[in-house]
């Protein structure tokens, strides 16, 4: 097995061709023949242990803040956000903010928040009746994922698909067509805005318990969040929340559906949802790659890399590594399994990730109760593998379990 080829022998990805598939022979092959690859937007990096590694190397920053600019947004609303959000600040700004939301996001809110995600999960499934045909990101994903964010931040249910609505929308920033989607993507900023200015003003005159007046009382003592901060930062939650959470089960769904017997095991043993959540994000992420950017000419295994490279980091290839998983199954009652990368790592480890696992592992065992022999009922359709997937549309059928 050849480790590092010359860069020009390495294998070469259009990552931005729709057709480009993270799942495909032709990447399971790069894998086995290089630890990375060649791609249009720099260095693909295919392998567990050189992802692990370079996920915490100093020599990298994180890449996302110039996504913009590659594709021709120099100005405007999204600009001015994207380049001032935690997901691309560095160094003492990016310390100093993220010191201050993590307390809004800790493990004794994640589990304070669990029964009412239950709650919830088990209410959307009512709402269905007796059906057994469903399209499940309009029917459970999208509102599960919107609706469990309004619970965490203590704002009303109802408003869930406006902010679905304009999270969406910004979601189209992260595709190669940005510049062609950049006017609605500016009016989707511009309304959330104003969304959380109004929110801010409300938890200001009556805070409560929620993660809003948290934030709120964050940014009025000491070494507080500024005006500009608190509000990038909640339209940030608004939009990453809902996005990659409804596009994770989607995928989760899918992985089982392929696994029925882990599927019936979860039903079985509910106690094993975080293995189950763990299991289906490490071999069908949302989050297909990290990006990353070189702030320094270095050298890595003998490959040269030039300072302003940009450097993806599979998650998808390297959590499907033979290398670091070689019995290439999935195993819910796995405890050995090395961790995988789904939710970033080093310094730009996922803020939100003990919020997204307490939600999605209360949903997976109650989705499991409820369903059985879940299928695919045709007519899905599918975001591109450009960084973040997930189901556009995903009609399925099940059996109702007695």
């Amino acid at each position: 097995m050849t480790t590092t080829p010359a860069i020009a022998d390495a294998p070469y990805f259009d990552i931005s061709d729709p057709s480009f598939s993270m799942q495909s022979e032709a990447v399971r092959d790069a894998r086995e023949q290089s630890w990375y690859a060649r791609t249009n937007y720099g260095i693909g990096v295919l392998r567990y242990a050189e992802v692990a590694e370079l996920l915490k190397s100093p020599s990298l920053n994180q890449g996302s803040a110039k996504w913009p600019d590659h594709h021709g947004v120099h100005s405007g609303l999204f600009y001015d956000w994207w380049v001032k959000n935690l997901l691309v600040l560095e160094g003492e700004e990016h310390h100093r903010i993220r010191r201050l939301l993590n307390p809004a996001f800790s493990p004794t809110m994640a589990r304070r928040l669990e029964p009412e995600f239950a709650v919830l999960a088990e209410e959307l499934l009512a709402d269905l009746g007796e059906r057994t045909e469903i399209e499940f990101v309009r029917d459970f994903a999208e509102p599960f994922a919107t609706r469990a964010l309004c619970i965490m931040l203590g704002i009303p249910q109802e408003d869930w698909p406006f902010i679905a609505e304009h999270a969406n929308t910004i979601g189209f920033a992260l595709s190669v067509s940005i510049k062609e989607d950049i006017e609605r993507i500016d009016d989707a900023v511009h309304k959330l805005y104003e969304y959380v200015e109004t929110l801010i003003q409300e938890r200001r005159g009556a805070p409560g318990q929620d993660v809003v007046s948290r934030l709120v009382q964050f940014s009025e003592s000491g070494d507080k969040l500024s005006d500009e901060e608190l509000r990038n930062a909640l339209v940030l939650m608004l939009f990453g929340g809902m996005d990659t959470t409804r596009n994770q089960l989607g995928l989760l769904i899918q992985t089982f559906m392929r696994n029925p017997e882990q599927w019936e095991l979860l039903a079985e043993q509910p106690e094993l949802a975080r293995q189950a959540l763990d299991e289906g994000m490490r071999v069908n992420p949302t989050t297909t790659w990290v990006t990353r950017e070189a702030n320094e000419d270095f050298t890595y295994q003998g490959l040269a890399i030039e300072k302003g490279t940009t450097v993806h980091l599979f998650t998808q290839t390297s959590g499907t590594d033979p290398l670091a998983y070689p019995d290439g199954t999935i195993d819910i009652e796995a405890t050995d399994r090395a961790p995988h990368h789904t939710l970033g790592g080093g310094v730009h480890h996922c803020l939100g990730h003990y919020i997204a696992r307490a939600d999605m592992s209360v949903a997976l065992p109650i989705l499991a109760r409820h369903m059985t022999d879940i299928r695919s009922a045709g007519g899905d359709e599918w975001l591109p593998d450009s960084g973040n997937t997930g189901p556009i549309r995903f009609p399925i059928t099940f059996t109702r379990r007695n």
